[in-house]
């Protein structure tokens, strides 16, 4: 890869890091595993950079790289030993005046979207993150339709695991 097209991807990827950061809080547990997912992303983006044409804007591209890594990997993995999830275990400093209502409505939706599969998984993801279906089906290579399918079906079993 030339020099030119190095400092872009550079450039690109600082811009847009925190699409990599959120996918891979989604599909693991602790830090490592976090770090881990975050350099695979990084390297698969980097091998696939160079056939990057600028079709779609390059944050939807790199979801789809981020989405599909993540999936592939999450697959693999079901296979090895859970480990015990960082949120339950890093030190926080508590102050009278803070209401964790917010962050434990997060927590509860958070490990409600964990007992998602994986693909139902990356479609909530990128609906919370104010995609339309357009850049959603884009970007996990479906119909329009067929997300806003999927995601009402996504819905209903998401309230059915919330509101038992």
């Amino acid at each position: 890869m030339d020099k030119h097209l190095q400092e872009k991807f550079v450039t690109l990827l600082e811009e847009n890091q925190n699409i990599v950061h959120k996918v891979c809080r989604l599909y693991t547990n602790n830090r490592d595993q976090h770090n881990d997912l975050f350099q695979e992303v990084t390297i698969q983006l980097w091998r696939a950079f160079p056939k990057f044409r600028g079709d779609a804007k390059f944050s939807t591209w790199m979801y789809r790289v981020a989405l599909n890594t993540a999936i592939t990997l999450y697959r693999k993995s079901k296979r090895t030993v859970q480990t015990q999830d960082f949120d339950n275990v890093m030190f926080r400093i508590s102050s009278e005046e803070y209401d964790d209502t917010v962050e434990l409505q997060l927590k509860v939706m958070y490990s409600a979207i964990k007992d998602l599969n994986d693909i139902e998984k990356a479609l909530v993801f990128l609906y919370l993150e104010d995609k339309n279906y357009k850049e959603i089906s884009e970007t996990m290579g479906i119909t329009e339709v067929n997300a806003r399918v999927k995601m009402n079906r996504v819905k209903g079993k998401l309230k059915k695991i919330l509101n038992p």
